[in-house]
């Protein structure tokens, strides 16, 4: 009870520390246990931001720890500014940084991609030929993006023949604005999509709706767009009170919502969108819809070489690979020495880097209790944090847990289900400064 009151007071703590400017401070509950001694060897895969904050907070607390990062990619992406970029309303340099700038002295970077994981060996061998034996495996390496999956779609398409994509990168969602710019002020129809997996961020398909039916709105105006959503679910958001307030704002904006339709194939010269539906019976079936702009999220899955690893789950999420691990703990179910933090983890929520900021804590106090041969006591509750734009200067900060509670940081001040400035300011402006305190290990 006492680590659940520390995890709720830190999580108040700093988000006071966004609304004040002050991301970079030091927030209750993840400040700096005592050092300690060791010689493990902690292999990190993956750089993004939940493996980055990870190698930041270890490299403080175990002195003489043999810490090794392993990821090819030279650029650190800012995830949550692809929305704004895909809005026009940042550029895509806002995303975008080095690897290196974040990482701090006394961990190794090996600059090369993980090729294969031996979790019986307790093995990890790199593209490049090198095998980097540990005594403990934190895997981190995102997802990948099904693009494949959804036949006529190639990258090369966004941004032209009204097709965006803004999960492909900050390139590719600088190209979904040139292509939605074109929509907001030509009007048309415009549909936005979702995949069935599990996703990140799943907010950021209602994010960008809203985002462009604002836009239009002020643009070509009202009575010249249609805008569309259609989704493979049932609801609009897996929070219920939160999916209802969606369908009400929908419904005062005129959105259009199609539930039970996955895409499935796209026809850039007709620009048709090809969709497999299921009714409320139950029946299939597909469907066309025609469109002026079409917002594209495919599937999304774990890497080929956690899939390949014997880490990811058996019985749930088979299509998709996300790693066997304990809820609380983010620890492996079958192998006690490895970890997986961020979107790879297989949990029922947490792909955000808010999610990330609450379970790094919880992956560093049972990493080191391991080293100590005793059990950590921190747990994640599931926390999850949304700022859902539903107009420019104008979104609504959700917050919540694994039981679809809502876990406001601010109960009584800011309201989760109101459109307000403040949750806007959040998301546009200090959240990146957050998420740069939390990447050195220092939020």
């Amino acid at each position: 009870m006492d680590n659940e009151w520390q995890i709720t007071a830190s999580r108040r703590a700093f988000l006071g520390a966004v609304a004040a400017g002050i991301a970079a401070t030091a927030v209750t509950g993840s400040g700096y246990a005592q050092t300690q001694r060791t010689t493990a060897r902690i292999v990190i895969i993956g750089a993004g931001a939940a493996g980055t904050a990870l190698a930041n907070r270890l490299v403080r607390r175990l002195e003489g720890a043999q810490i090794t990062l392993i990821d090819g990619r030279k650029e650190h992406l800012y995830q949550p500014g692809l929305s704004l970029v895909a809005a026009g309303l940042k550029p895509a340099s806002y995303t975008v940084s080095e690897t290196t700038d974040w990482l701090p002295r006394g961990v190794t970077l090996v600059a090369e991609a993980a090729a294969a994981i031996d979790p019986v060996a307790k093995t990890v061998a790199t593209a490049g030929g090198q095998t980097l034996p540990y005594d403990f495996l934190v895997v981190a390496p995102g997802l990948v993006l099904d693009h494949a999956a959804i036949a006529g779609f190639s990258l090369d398409l966004v941004g032209t023949n009204g097709i965006g994509a803004l999960y492909a990168g900050p390139e590719y969602a600088a190209k979904t604005w040139a292509a939605a710019s074109r929509f907001t002020e030509e009007g048309g129809v415009a549909i936005s999509t979702r995949p069935t997996t599990e996703m990140k961020c799943a907010g950021a398909p209602l994010k960008h709706t809203f985002l462009i039916e604002d836009i239009a709105s002020r643009t070509v105006g009202q009575g010249k767009y249609e805008m569309h959503y259609a989704a493979p679910q049932t609801t609009l958001f897996g929070v219920p009170i939160v999916s209802e307030k969606v369908r009400m704002l929908f419904g005062q904006r005129g959105i259009a919502t199609h539930y039970g339709h996955t895409l499935k194939a796209i026809d850039p010269g007709r620009k048709v969108a090809t969709f497999a539906t299921t009714d409320a019976s139950g029946a299939t079936g597909t469907a066309e819809m025609a469109y002026d702009y079409l917002h594209v999220i495919p599937p999304q899955r774990a890497p080929d070489v956690i899939r390949q690893s014997g880490l990811s789950w058996s019985d749930k999420w088979t299509d998709q690979g996300w790693v066997e691990v304990d809820q609380k703990t983010l620890r492996h179910r079958r192998f006690p020495e490895v970890f997986a933090i961020g979107d790879v983890a297989g949990v029922p929520k947490g792909k955000t880097a808010a999610s990330v900021k609450w379970q790094v804590p919880v992956v560093e106090d049972h990493l080191a209790a391991a080293i100590e041969g005793r059990e950590g006591t921190l747990a994640y509750d599931g926390y999850t944090s949304c700022p859902l734009i539903t107009r420019v200067g104008r979104a609504m900060l959700v917050e919540f847990d694994y039981n679809n509670n809502l876990v406001p940081s601010f109960p009584g001040i800011i309201a989760p289900l109101e459109e307000l400035w403040i949750s806007w300011l959040m998301k546009e402006v200090a959240l990146k400064a957050t998420y740069n305190a939390m990447l050195r290990g220092k939020a």
